[in-house]
């Protein structure tokens, strides 16, 4: 197999909405915290939303980003949650992964915390194929060729010979 053709875990990002209760946001970042043990960033409205009460630069969630091989490790604990099943429409046609856990105390190795109460999160897994950074370098940046982007197929292919994951139809 051509080495330029492998894909790769580029990132995994849990994220956690919490829109304008900022208790509730106080409660997120622990809780990010304690599942990666990397600091979370909050994130903030930048459109107004009257009907609920949002504003720009209001913090309305919170978010932690992890690569290489913490966020491997991750991800294989965050599977063991969705009993390695995952659904079809799960996977997009750029090869991202998103899925969502209800609960955060089904995750392997995390305890019920009574500060934190029951809280669910967002997993979106980002793939890609060496060469991606062609379109995030400063010099000479261009565009990704077809060839070199991940497809929802390929995706389904590389989740199921690396971390033995079941698809689900719709």
């Amino acid at each position: 197999m051509n080495v330029m053709n492998k894909i790769r875990i580029e990132k995994i990002t849990l994220n956690i909405g919490a829109g304008k209760d900022q208790s509730k946001l106080d409660k997120g970042v622990l809780l990010l915290k304690s599942i990666t043990e990397a600091t979370p960033v909050k994130t903030f409205a930048t459109k107004r939303i009257p009907e609920w009460g949002i504003r720009p630069g209001l913090p309305v969630g919170c978010k932690v980003t992890l690569r290489k091989e913490k966020a491997k490790s991750l991800l294989i604990r965050l599977l063991k949650t969705k009993d390695n099943i995952l659904r079809k429409k799960q996977f997009d046609e750029n090869g991202n992964i998103a899925f969502g856990i209800p609960e955060y105390i089904d995750i392997p190795n995390v305890k019920y915390d009574p500060k934190i109460g029951i809280m669910g999160l967002e997993i979106c897994i980002s793939l890609e194929k060496p060469g991606y950074r062609i379109k995030r370098r400063s010099a000479q940046r261009t565009k990704i060729g077809n060839k070199q982007k991940v497809t929802k197929e390929q995706a389904l292919e590389f989740m199921k010979k690396e971390f033995g994951i079941k698809i689900e139809e719709e």
